[in-house]
C-alpha cells in the first residue's frame, strides 16, 4: 500500500555512512527522498549543501535557528530574536526551510502568567522578522524527561501560543515522541486544531527509533492523524537500529496507509 504522507529524513541521525550533511543529502535521494530535514546550521557546510540541493531537487523541510535562545526569559529577547533573524539571512540559500524555535528553560520566580506573556512578545517579534522574509517558524514543545526545567513541554500550551500571537508565519512542530513521552492523548491534543500544526515528526518509543522498533501502535498513530487532518509531511526524525535500507523499509511500511 502507498504512503499517504511525503516522509522526510532528518540527515542529522541518518545517512551518517555517507558523510557530511551534503553527502548525506545526496544518499538520501538515492534512497527515494524529496524532503530532509536538520538541526544547527553553524558547524554545517551550507554552501555544498546548497548545491546538493540544486543538482537533486530534494528540498529542507526544516533546520533549527541557532543559537538558540530563551522565549521566556526577557534578558534573551534580543538575541533571541537576533538568532531568528541571522538563521533566515545564512539559510535562504537552501531555499528558505522552516525555522525550529524551542522554548528555553523556566525562569525562576516568574509565574506561568508571566511566561506565557513573555513567549507571546518574544514569537511576535520573530513571526513579525519571518513574515518579512517569506518563512515559516515552528514552534516545538519537547519534554521533560530530557530537559526537566523547560518551558514548554505541552502540546496544548503549545498550541495556545502558536493562537495567541495569530501570526500565518508561526505553527507547531509536533513531535510524536516528545508527546508519547509526556503521555499526551494524540488525538485529544490535536482535535479541532491541526491547522495550527505546520510540521510532524515521528519516532517510537521509549528509544527514540524507528517506527516499528517500539510500544507505539503507529495503525493508530496514523488513523489519527488521518482523523484530525493533517496533510503534510512526516519526519523520520529518529535513531536507526539497522543498515539504512532497512530502516527506511520498516518506517515507511509502518506510515504507509
Amino acid at each position: 500500500m502507498s504512503a499517504v504522507y511525503q516522509l522526510s529524513t532528518c540527515i542529522e541521525w541518518q545517512f551518517a555512512e555517507a558523510g557530511d550533511l551534503a553527502a548525506r543529502l545526496r544518499a538520501a535521494r538515492d534512497a527515494g527522498f524529496d524532503l530532509a530535514e536538520f538541526h544547527l546550521w553553524r558547524d554545517k557546510p551550507i554552501e555544498a549543501m546548497a548545491e546538493a540541493l540544486a543538482d537533486t531537487g530534494m528540498r529542507l523541510t526544516s533546520l533549527c535557528v541557532d543559537p538558540r535562545k530563551s522565549i521566556v526569559d526577557p534578558a534573551e529577547r534580543d538575541a533571541m530574536v537576533a538568532a531568528v533573524r541571522e538563521t533566515i539571512e545564512a539559510t535562504a540559500i537552501l531555499g528558505k526551510p522552516n525555522l525550529i524555535v524551542a522554548s528555553g528553560f523556566r525562569v525562576d520566580g516568574l509565574s506561568e502568567e508571566a511566561h506565557f506573556a513573555n513567549a507571546v512578545t518574544a514569537l511576535r517579534a520573530a513571526a513579525d522578522a519571518a513574515e518579512e522574509a517569506g518563512v515559516m517558524l515552528l514552534l516545538e514543545p519537547l519534554n521533560t524527561r530530557l530537559f526537566a526545567t523547560m518551558y514548554l513541554v505541552s502540546t496544548k500550551l503549545g498550541l495556545d501560543l502558536v493562537e495567541a500571537v495569530n501570526s500565518p508565519n508561526l505553527r507547531l512542530l509536533y513531535d510524536i515522541w516528545h508527546s508519547a513521552v509526556m503521555g499526551e492523548d494524540m488525538e485529544a491534543v490535536l482535535s479541532g486544531r491541526i491547522h495550527l500544526v505546520g510540521h510532524v515528526q515521528a519516532a517510537d518509543m521509549p528509544d527514540r527509533n524507528e517506527p516499528g522498533t517500539g510500544t507505539l501502535d503507529w495503525a493508530e498513530v496514523m488513523r489519527t492523524l488521518r482523523a484530525v487532518g493533517y496533510d503534510g509531511a512526516i519526519g523520520l526524525e529518529y535513531f536507526p537500529t539497522m543498515p539504512m535500507t532497512q530502516s527506511l523499509d520498516q518506517s515507511r511500511r509502518m506510515l504507509a496507509d
